[in-house]
């Protein structure tokens, strides 16, 4: 015990310090030789894609969503701590073998046994299409197979040793990128980013949003807090390893996104009641989906939208309001946006063309600056005086007139 100045006994605190990499390494290193249930929280997977995994990758894989519901055949896909592969042998079923699977994970132990099944699952499913890299999730430009390769043959033994490891690791990243710029279609991770250090998880944003191609998406499955964790909380190592103390905010989670530069942010699912509480903060899973697309140049191609509504009016990621029931103006790049096949609004958007096209090429820059309106003149173009009537040409459907 010591005294404080007033000659009052004072509280003994120890302060304790660790490495949140290192408990995380350790701790997954275990998960890996035996089944560790609290690391996990109950997750109920869509279709039979589990009967051809062996029990060890069914037992040995802690998540909290599942995130791979939402891929499609032919996609290449990425899957950030993918652990001992349960995800990766499930998202390999669903692209079939003109996709990819590519699993990234830290941990030896993890991807030994993932790798180590890759041939009798893909004799199960008739192709083989997965691949397991080690890599930090933060940092997908370096094979880290590769750079311990170097270290063998050059050990680090002073500080100019170290400098040329550096070195080394940097042009591995700039000339073999593990996972090159605009290479995927979907990242996908389960329970994994909030292991990440707080000041590398705007980096690991940064990196999802790099290897993602244009109107590429992420979809994330992890463990959100609706409030901030307790000193106590992020003072506990085991808590940190445990998918607790590194936990987003819900609305920060969101937010990360945003920062990160995607668009069509959506929670897809939250659980209702909290995986677990602790000094009075509930933590539980939730899954986002992000897409990647509305960097570029603004077209003018005299094109519109129309909101159908519910609600009187919404704003998107870039400030533009849409009325309900409003011609609004757009440039070519919104009008994807809003309204292809794979948009996330394409339910709600009527797409609104101009009667005679535009060719890109002959586009001019879209005027920002506008009214929010598009007049139906500026569609139909300034001749047009057509006369129609009804007699003209059956268009109804039997028994509309």
């Amino acid at each position: 015990m010591m005294k404080d100045q007033s000659g009052s006994q004072a509280i003994a605190v120890e302060i304790v310090e660790y490495d949140i990499e290192e408990s995380v390494r350790r701790r997954y290193e275990a998960g890996a030789q035996q089944m560790e249930p609290q690391l996990c929280c109950p997750t109920d997977y869509e279709g039979d894609y589990l009967g051809c995994l062996p029990q060890e990758i069914i037992e040995k894989d802690y998540g909290c969503g599942d995130p791979t519901r939402y891929v499609r055949p032919g996609e290449t896909v990425v899957d950030l701590g993918s652990g001992v592969g349960k995800n990766c042998y499930i998202i390999a079923q669903k692209v079939g073998a003109s996709g990819q699977v590519i699993g990234v994970d830290f941990n030896d132990e993890m991807l030994t046994i993932a790798r180590q099944y890759q041939d009798e699952i893909a004799s199960k499913i008739g192709y083989h299409n997965t691949k397991f890299v080690k890599a930090k999730i933060q940092d997908l430009k370096l094979d880290l197979d590769q750079a311990n390769q170097w270290l063998a043959q050059h050990p680090v033994t002073n500080i100019s040793d170290l400098s040329d490891f550096e070195s080394h690791c940097d042009r591995l990243r700039q000339q073999e990128p593990l996972i090159a710029d605009h290479s995927v279609d979907v990242v996908v991770s389960n329970c994994v980013l909030n292991l990440v250090k707080p000041q590398d998880k705007k980096q690991l944003f940064g990196e999802i949003f790099r290897v993602l191609k244009k109107g590429g998406r992420a979809v994330i499955s992890d463990i959100v807090c609706d409030e901030p964790p307790t000193q106590k909380i992020l003072d506990d190592p085991d808590l940190w390893s445990g998918c607790i103390a590194g936990a987003f905010l819900e609305d920060e989670f969101l937010a990360m996104f945003e920062q990160a530069g995607f668009y069509g942010i959506e929670i897809l699912s939250r659980q209702i009641e909290p995986w677990q509480t602790i000094d009075g903060i509930e933590f539980r899973s939730m899954t986002i989906q992000a897409f990647k697309g509305k960097q570029g140049p603004c077209w003018e191609r005299k094109q519109a939208v129309v909101y159908k509504g519910p609600w009187k009016a919404v704003l998107d990621d870039d400030e533009h309001t849409f009325e309900r029931g409003q011609r609004t103006a757009v440039c070519d790049k919104t009008l994807q946006i809003l309204t292809s096949p794979t948009s996330p609004y394409k339910d709600d958007f009527i797409a609104i063309l101009p009667y005679e096209d535009i060719p890109l090429e002959e586009a001019e820059a879209y005027d920002c600056s506008r009214t929010n309106l598009r007049h139906p003149k500026e569609t139909k173009g300034g001749d047009y005086t057509i006369t129609k009537t009804s007699t003209d040409d059956a268009t109804c459907a039997p028994g509309c007139c």
